[in-house]
């Protein structure tokens, strides 16, 4: 993962091409539905385009910056539309590669997943999304939610720890 310069002066083409993954697989983690994870995926980047200007790199590295603008647009997309929204269930909709039988197993996972972290709370779902769907790191994870990065990894582990038992 890269740490950019200043917000006027980056290679906004190396940003999407290092960036966008990470934001697309935070927002299937969080929703699930590939039109809205494409849409919300594309609104981020449209933000942080818009308030390029505004990025400082002596207060947030660029990933962190990028990744609260990605909470900031879950939170709006969330409560414009209070009650839509199907957590992981809908990533089975996402189109798997391989053969029949692998697609078949990999869906089964995923829908077991979705039914492991129905329950969970907000907090611990977040933190799956982003450690697991976005490939971040503790550190920034810990910047990300106001916890600290001890904190995230403790949560973190006994969430795995949990659902491998229930597994």
């Amino acid at each position: 993962m890269h740490d950019f310069a200043g917000g006027e002066d980056l290679d906004w083409d190396a940003v999407y091409a290092d960036q966008a993954p990470r934001v697309y697989n935070y927002f299937r983690f969080r929703l699930g539905r590939d039109a809205d994870v494409e849409d919300l995926t594309a609104r981020t980047f449209e933000r942080a385009w818009r308030s390029r200007a505004k990025y400082n790199r002596d207060l947030a590295g660029f990933s962190t910056w990028l990744f609260k603008i990605a909470q900031n647009v879950r939170i709006d997309f969330l409560q414009s539309r209070r009650g839509q929204l199907l957590p992981i269930d809908a990533a089975l909709d996402v189109a798997a590669e391989g053969t029949p039988e692998k697609d078949a197993e990999r869906n089964s996972d995923l829908a077991r997943l979705s039914r492991l972290t129905r329950d969970l709370p907000d907090r611990e779902r977040e933190l799956i999304a982003l450690k697991y769907g976005a490939a971040i790191n503790n550190r920034l994870i810990a910047q990300l939610t106001g916890l600290s990065e001890s904190n995230v990894g403790t949560i973190l582990h006994r969430v795995v720890q949990t659902l491998r038992s229930r597994w």
